[in-house]
């Protein structure tokens, strides 16, 4: 039977199996900040403000949430510590409910005259391209018409990479080989997805952050030669981050929101880490919404991000 709508037994033990180690470490600390309290208290909220930080939730969303429970609980008249952790999942889902973080299950593509244009951006080592070939395959198995554009030209095995997956899921791959002009790779890939009329079309870009004005530079050269071909594209653009780094996740999303305009992110690699909580603070912090994760290895790992099994399996005991 499906649980929260359509989001299949098979996947919550997925995100659950995921989780563990987060789950572990938030409701290890949660439990032992509540033991013997028998009031939500100052002392209460300043230990549960340790715990939300200590996992990576960041100070800035941790202090948003601590005011609301605060505030809750006053107007709620909740006063046994014991209901605390209910109350915190409620906010939580709260938090990512009102920046538009979803509870999809599905890959599915918007109804367009055009195909749908994706634009991955990233630094190397996020598992970027990964997820640019675990996306294209998921929706190849969606039933979708998908295109794949080559253009990290800076890095030889991004490119490698990518072809392998095209080869792998059976979709073209479009690349110029290496330290050509990315711009020109998506101008390609796009006129590629339009003539043999693709649903989507993904598009790989560098993977550097060291010199920022290049880097703003090459983003807005790509989307100018996108947006020529169909206007108003590319229609997202998916920031990939690493949720093992933790707290350096946040500041590859802040450089990154300074050298284009980031409209989803895609956190990965949550099965090898405690620091999960940090979807929590990414969200919240930058009011862009949480599109997909990657709790494993598989091509299956990468889900559409479902906010209401995510709370239910961060707090599940």
């Amino acid at each position: 039977m499906a649980l929260f709508g359509l989001f299949s037994k098979e996947k919550k033990e997925s995100l659950d199996k995921g989780l563990e180690k987060t789950k572990q470490s938030f409701l290890g600390k949660l439990n032992k900040a509540i033991l013997g309290k028998t009031k939500i208290d100052d002392e209460t909220l300043d230990e549960l403000e340790e715990v939300l930080i200590s996992s990576d939730v960041g100070v800035e969303t941790t202090v948003k949430i601590i005011e609301r429970i605060e505030a809750r609980a006053k107007k709620d008249k909740y006063t046994n510590a014991a209901e605390l952790d209910q109350l915190l999942k409620e906010e939580i889902a709260a938090l990512l409910t009102e920046n538009n973080s979803s509870d999809a299950e599905q890959f599915e593509l918007p109804t367009l005259d055009t195909p749908y244009v994706m634009m991955v951006v990233g630094v190397n080592g996020v598992g970027k391209t990964t997820t640019i070939g675990k996306l294209a395959s998921q929706f190849h198995q969606a039933g979708k018409k998908v295109v794949l554009g080559a253009g990290d030209t800076f890095r030889a095995a991004a490119v490698d990479q990518l072809k392998i997956w095209g080869e792998r899921v059976g979709i073209p791959v479009i690349d110029h080989g290496m330290n050509t002009d990315p711009a020109s790779v998506a101008f390609d890939a796009v006129k590629k997805a339009t003539e043999m009329k693709a649903d989507i079309v993904i598009i790989d870009t560098a993977g550097r952050l060291q010199t920022k004005i290049p880097l703003m530079n090459e983003l807005s050269k790509i989307k100018r030669v996108i947006e020529k071909q169909i206007p108003n594209a590319p229609h997202e653009v998916l920031l990939v981050l690493d949720g093992s780094t933790g707290q350096n996740a946040i500041s590859q999303a802040r450089e990154f929101t300074k050298a284009t305009e980031v409209t989803a992110l895609a956190i990965t690699k949550l099965d090898g880490t405690a620091k999960g909580g940090v979807v929590i603070g990414i969200s919240e912090q930058f009011k862009i919404p949480v599109k997909y994760i990657g709790v494993g290895e598989r091509i299956e790992d990468l889900q559409v991000f479902n906010r209401m099994a995510f709370v239910e399996s961060l707090f599940a005991k």
